[in-house]
Formats: structure tokens, C-alpha cells, sequence
């Protein structure tokens, strides 16, 4: 695994209003945007291009060891830093990844986003904003609350996302979560020094990783929110999912089985 900036200069970025007064007059804290990326070509071309070119913090990829070009689509950006796996070893594994990233260099928030282009980066302020501003320390993005929202999206898909997953995580946290399995979400990194929240374990490698994040928050007593987002999945011919239907959906749906069970901590 190796870190490196990328190397020539930024093509195609708009100017942009994301500035320190984003989010209220308060100044922004340390913060990181990162996202893993695993074979994802031109999206991810399409996922920096629409960063805005004035922005109050830094921007980390992890590659979970693609075969294609995409390393090379992320060093044409000028401060975008990177970090290679040299194989492939699963989306938590590269969430583990930038969290230790954040860690390491003394950053004090934290925003997970998709490396496939779903996410919109003009949108992590409103991620932002109740952490900065209420003192909230982990916020979900929603697209099934008021103001937020989705597209191309298979219908078994939306009918898992917005209904079965959310209403077990409910049932189980006794805490009302429209939008339990997003991982457009942003956080303290004072949360990943909590020991009852353990994220290095193997089971959590794949998908499990994102609610097991999520349940713990809540059921630890944090302050968490949840704020509206828009979600556009790629069209199908670019890949618009890495999920399995079956082993994806069991890896997202485990973690709540196996801690409401106690069978995990």
C-alpha cells in the first residue's frame, strides 16, 4: 500500500461557492473527503471533475486494486491524494483505509463518499453543516427525507433501501433511520478512538463495515443525524454497482443480525 499525491495539474473543475462560510461563520476543522474505487474508469473522471476548485478540505482516494486505468485517470489531478492496495481487498478493508489516513494525520472530521460518480461533492457541506454547526458527530446522508432523492435505481434495489433495511435497522436500534445502508455520510474522527466501536475486525471487510459504523453510533448514544442527499447511480453499461445480489445483500444485512443477536461486538 503506498500514498502519493497525484501529478499534473486539474482539468475540467467548475469554481465553486464551497468556501469557510459554507457552513455558518464558523471555520471548517480539519477534513478529509474520501472515497474508495475499484475499477471505476471514466467515472472517476467524472467524479473529480465535479469538485469545486475552491474547497476547505482535502481530498483522498483509495484504490482498492483495480486492473484498469483508473490510478491513472487519478494522477492527471493536481492535490488529490492516493492510496494503492495492490489487490483487491474489499470496500471495508479501503474504508479502514482512509479512516487510519485521517487518523494518522491529525484530521478532525471525515466524509465517506462512492468512488463511482453517485455522490455529489457539492452536497458535503449540507453533511457538514450539523457537525460544524450543532455539534453533531455523525451524519447520514438520506435520499428518502424531504429534499433528497435518487435515480436509476432497479426497483428490487429501492424496495430494499428505502423499506426492508431501513425498518430492521429501526426495529433493532430503537432509533428512526430513513436510510440505513448510504455511505454518503460524514463524522469525528474522535469516534474511530472509541474501543467499543472496533472496525478492524475481519468480518467487516466488505459491505458490513458501513452499518455496523451506523448501529454502533446510534446505539452508543452519539448525537447522529440524518440529512437529505441525491444519489444518481451510473448508467448500467458503466458498471453502476459492484454489489452481488445475494452475497451483497447478506453482507449489509448481517451485521444486524449478528449484533442484535449478540453475537458480534
Amino acid at each position: 500500500m503506498s500514498c502519493e499525491p497525484a501529478s499534473k495539474s486539474l482539468k475540467g473543475h467548475t469554481e465553486g461557492q464551497v468556501d469557510g462560510q459554507a457552513v455558518g461563520d464558523r471555520p471548517y476543522p480539519k477534513t478529509i473527503v474520501a472515497a474508495a474505487c475499484y475499477n471505476e474508469h471514466v467515472k472517476i473522471d467524472q467524479l473529480l471533475n465535479r469538485f469545486p476548485l475552491q474547497r476547505p478540505y482535502d481530498i483522498l482516494l483509495v484504490d482498492d486494486g483495480s486492473t484498469d486505468d483508473t490510478v491513472a485517470r487519478i494522477r492527471n489531478y493536481s492535490h488529490i491524494k492516493l492510496i494503492s492496495h495492490e489487490t483487491n481487498r474489499g470496500v471495508g478493508v479501503a474504508l479502514r483505509t482512509i479512516n487510519q489516513f485521517a487518523l494518522k494525520n491529525g484530521y478532525d472530521l471525515v466524509v465517506h463518499m462512492a468512488g463511482n460518480n453517485k455522490d455529489d461533492p457539492l452536497l458535503i457541506p449540507s453533511l457538514l453543516k450539523p457537525i460544524i454547526e450543532d455539534r453533531v458527530d455523525f451524519v447520514q446522508g438520506s435520499r428518502y427525507i424531504g429534499g433528497g432523492g435518487h435515480g436509476n435505481m432497479p426497483r428490487y434495489r429501492l424496495v430494499a433501501t428505502r423499506f426492508i433495511h431501513p425498518w430492521l435497522f429501526s426495529l433493532i436500534t430503537k432509533t428512526t433511520v430513513t436510510d440505513s445502508t448510504s455511505g454518503f455520510r460524514a463524522f469525528r474522527t474522535r469516534l474511530l478512538r472509541d474501543p467499543r466501536i472496533d472496525l478492524e475486525q475481519d468480518w467487516l471487510n466488505q459491505y458490513e463495515l458501513e452499518p455496523y459504523f451506523l448501529y454502533k453510533v446510534i446505539t452508543l448514544g452519539y448525537r447522529f443525524r440524518e440529512v437529505p442527499v441525491i444519489r444518481i447511480y451510473p448508467p448500467k453499461q458503466l458498471g453502476y454497482t459492484k454489489m452481488k445480489a445475494v452475497v451483497g445483500w447478506w453482507s449489509i444485512l448481517r451485521p444486524l443480525i449478528f449484533l442484535g443477536l449478540g453475537l458480534k461486538k
